[in-house]
């Protein structure tokens, strides 16, 4: 144009699956990756437990017990205290990510932000850090772009690895330790690593200060930071992990001649093969590694006591804190005294509390399956035995189990905010409290699970969603941390009881004391109640395919649409995409199925308090069909809800709007545009706007000039995002037309919004004899035409990237 109207550009977004870079395909490749990728954790956190059992052969569950009730309490509280201080250092990682990217922020919205975050990853495993969207939810609401926090979470991880590389580097050759030949590795020390990871170190300080253009690995870009924030990251994070090494160091007992740079070499080790490993916290793999490299110095028993009481203090309790930091604001956030104190986090709480809550169900459930499979406190049994019928115990041991899976599965329904999940999990939690006192009198579990439940109760305003549980499709991630859990309860059964002499009798001993017949039986119950889950999912029918709207569909859009704020609402009447509408038909989604991908086209239509459910029953509907959910040319004031749905956002472009009720062709920097129109105007060029019920008498005039500017451009039709060519689709709208001598030159269909908030031309086509700058002088008509009408807005269209 020969100058565009100055306006206010409008972001435009894509919200895809978590780690995807474009919108995926109907290729397979990838998900079977995916699926190989998962497996292969299962397998491993499988070899794993095999590997941990062999070498606690010889050991006694009791061992482990003693090791924990032996903790000194000192050493637990000081255990704790630099639990804190490590998750502090962790602050630190973002506030060197914001001077990175250049963006000031509170420092104790900064803090508050990671700490929830980082108690999510160190429980689900580092990889969180690249594709959650949880991260992206605690600063979105702080007016960071997408584009600003993906610079944020990569910068993290890159200071995550930095300090491993850096105290790995410097302990593994000062401290060497020999890696034992059941771990089939090729090479007999550590010290061959701690060269190459200094190295690497050396290579990143050297890129650093020396070069100057963005790093690029596989189709990712990113600006090295300059060499003083490089060593700031590199100081940060090496003294989290050594805080980290130093809290289990804590909980080991003192033993001579074995000195903290050994154990960190061992920490260190271990976490390494926990963060390849792709296992949620390493769990299982960690430790393995670290039992088998303290075994000449610690029994084995001593040291997975330890490990208990480090998974306890450094992971379980921070995710604790997290969940009751966020329970009792939902408690208090209507007292006016607590508001001052619940600022911080009152913008984006709503948005991670089903998060967290569904984390909290799922451990809760863990609990309940790992309390099933341990052996009840001796002296709590006898005490039971007095007033307690046997067949009560038995059962409430047997029902505990089945508390513990039910909830493991009601665990993502929670995070999908419905509120059936979120009445069965708390009747489930209250049924598991109630079990946990009546099978062997677990007041320290039964505390656990009240205070998960006290964190739930107070959110109920967060479940709205009606959607029915029995349709759900678990995800591949959900399965295999289901797998896991069930795989660890099982280990930790065979485990406590290894030194019992198993028989086919052993099942149909009921007694006071018979804790090794109950696991079995209550573990049988727990695999078989999955077991029947999954065959019930596989035997379900296989849902409906979605089909082209009719008339009705479309008339009933057509009706919504008007009611819009915006234009593009109108692709709905092309009639190309499939609609998906609210129970009350006052809102819908357009979307089409490409392969494997669904993609929906802008966000959802009508009045925004529909859009959640409304964009989670697409999830679900694409869910179970096996395809990935894709929102395509999505708004800033949709953010949020995308994030929600486990999303991740990329930026596609802006979109050009001009504000009209100010819009001239005066002024000097017009000057080029008043020049264009008035040429046009001379040379008997006319601009006319033909309402729609006069559209059809013009259709085939219409019909040439289109086929003849698609012959002369080469290209057909495109669709989805964009009108095309079609007679019913066209005489839905008005028509601006330009003639010239009486004959159609150009022709645009106009899409206007509801309340006039905004108009925009869609299909537009001019005949080869044009002059090149018609459509110029046709949008410059446009615009005075919808200032004249009204209108706030014109939009020009999106720019890309």
């Amino acid at each position: 144009m020969a100058q565009a109207p100055r306006g206010m550009p409008r972001l435009r977004f894509l919200a895809v699956p978590s780690g995807a870079r474009e919108i995926p395909g109907p290729s397979m490749s990838k998900e079977r990756l995916h699926w190989v990728g998962l497996s292969a954790s299962v397998v491993l956190f499988a070899l794993a437990l095999a590997v941990l059992r062999h070498a606690l052969r010889d050991e006694h569950y009791h061992d482990v017990l003693r090791t924990l009730r032996a903790l000194p309490r000192d050493h637990a509280v000081l255990a704790f205290l630099l639990t804190l201080f490590g998750y502090g250092a962790m602050t630190g990682y973002d506030g060197l990510a914001f001077r990175y990217i250049g963006r000031p922020l509170r420092y104790g919205r900064i803090a508050l932000a990671s700490f929830i975050g980082y108690a999510f990853s160190n429980n689900l495993g580092h990889s969180i850090l690249t594709g959650s969207s949880v991260r992206f939810r605690l600063y979105t609401e702080a007016g960071l772009s997408a584009i600003e926090i993906a610079r944020v979470i990569a910068f993290c991880v890159l200071t995550l690895w930095l300090g491993i590389l850096t105290t790995g580097g410097v302990i593994f050759l000062l401290e060497p330790i020999a890696i034992p030949g059941l771990l089939h590795l090729p090479m007999s020390s550590t010290r061959i690593l701690g060269a190459v990871f200094l190295a690497l170190i050396l290579a990143y300080l050297a890129a650093s200060a020396l070069r100057r253009a963005p790093l690029r690995v596989r189709g990712w870009e990113m600006a090295l930071p300059g060499p003083g924030l490089s060593l700031a990251q590199i100081a940060i994070s090496s003294l989290d992990w050594t805080l980290a090494g130093a809290v289990l160091y804590l909980l080991l007992p003192p033993q001579p001649g074995f000195t903290f740079p050994a154990l960190l070499a061992v920490y260190l080790f271990a976490q390494l093969a926990g963060l390849l490993s792709q296992i949620p916290g390493g769990l299982g793999v960690f430790e393995t590694i670290v039992v088998l490299l303290l075994s000449p110095h610690y029994p084995s028993s001593t040291v997975l006591g330890s490990l208990v009481a480090y998974r306890a203090i450094y992971y379980l309790l921070p995710l604790g804190m997290a969940a009751a930091l966020l329970g009792g604001y939902e408690a208090l956030r209507r007292r006016a005294t607590a508001r001052a104190a619940v600022r911080l986090i009152g913008d984006w709480a709503p948005r991670i509390i089903p998060n967290i809550l569904a984390v909290t169900t799922f451990f809760a459930g863990a609990i309940l399956l790992f309390s099933g499979a341990t052996p009840a406190v001796p002296s709590r049994l006898t005490w039971l035995r007095d007033f307690l019928p046997l067949p009560i115990l038995e059962l409430s041991h047997f029902l505990g189990s089945l508390a513990g899976v039910g909830l493991l599965l009601l665990a993502q329904g929670i995070q999908r905010r419905l509120d059936a999940a979120y009445v069965l999990t708390a009747s489930l939690l209250g049924a598991g409290i109630v079990f946990s006192l009546l099978k062997g009198v677990d007041f320290e579990e039964a505390i656990t699970l009240a205070i998960l439940l006290g964190a739930l109760l107070p959110c109920r305003r967060h479940f709205h969603r009606k959607a029915s549980l029995t349709q759900e499709r678990f995800t591949p991630r959900w399965i295999v941390a289901i797998a896991l859990v069930l795989l660890s309860s099982v280990w930790l059964g065979f485990f406590s009881f290894q030194h019992v002499d198993y028989s086919r009798d052993l099942w149909w001993r009921f007694e006071i004391s018979a804790d090794a017949p109950r696991f079995l039986r209550a573990t049988v119950g727990a695999v078989a109640a999955a077991l029947l889950l999954a065959l019930s999912r596989l035997l379900r029918p296989a849902p409906t395919e979605p089909s082209l709207p009719g008339p009705e569909e479309i008339g009933k859009a057509r009706s919504v649409a008007a009611r819009s704020p915006g234009t593009t609402v109108n692709l709905a009447l092309l009639g190309d995409k499939a609609l998906l509408f609210n129970d009350a038909g006052t809102a819908f989604i357009m979307y089409g199925v490409q392969g494997r991908a669904w993609v929906a086209m802008g966000n959802p239509v009508g009045p925004p308090e529909e859009w959640l459910e409304l964009a989670w029953r697409f999830r679900e509907l694409s869910d179970r069909h096996d395809g990935w959910a894709v929102f395509y040319e999505v708004g800033r004031e949709g953010l949020p809800l995308y994030l929600d749905l486990g999303l991740t956002l990329l930026k596609l472009g802006e979109e050009a709007r001009v504000p009209l009720e100010k819009f001239s062709l005066e002024g000097g920097e017009r000057k080029k545009m008043r020049h264009l129109h008035r040429k046009f105007e001379t040379e008997g060029y006319r601009f006319e706007i033909v309402p729609p019920e006069d559209v059809p008498a013009l259709i085939p005039e219409l019909s040439r000039i289109s086929d003849s500017w698609l012959d002369e451009k080469n290209t057909r039709e495109k669709g989805f995002s964009l009108g095309f060519f079609d007679p019913v689709y066209l005489a839905r709208f008005p028509m601006a037309l330009v003639r010239h001598n009486d004959r159609i030159v150009a022709f645009a269909n106009l899409w206007g919004s509801g309340g006039r908030e905004e108009l925009s031309p869609d299909l537009m086509r001019y005949t080869l004899g044009a002059p090149p700058s018609v459509m110029e002088f046709l949008l410059v008509e446009l615009m005075l035409w919808g200032r004249s009408q009204g209108y706030r807005w014109f939009s020009l269209g999106m720019a890309p990237l």
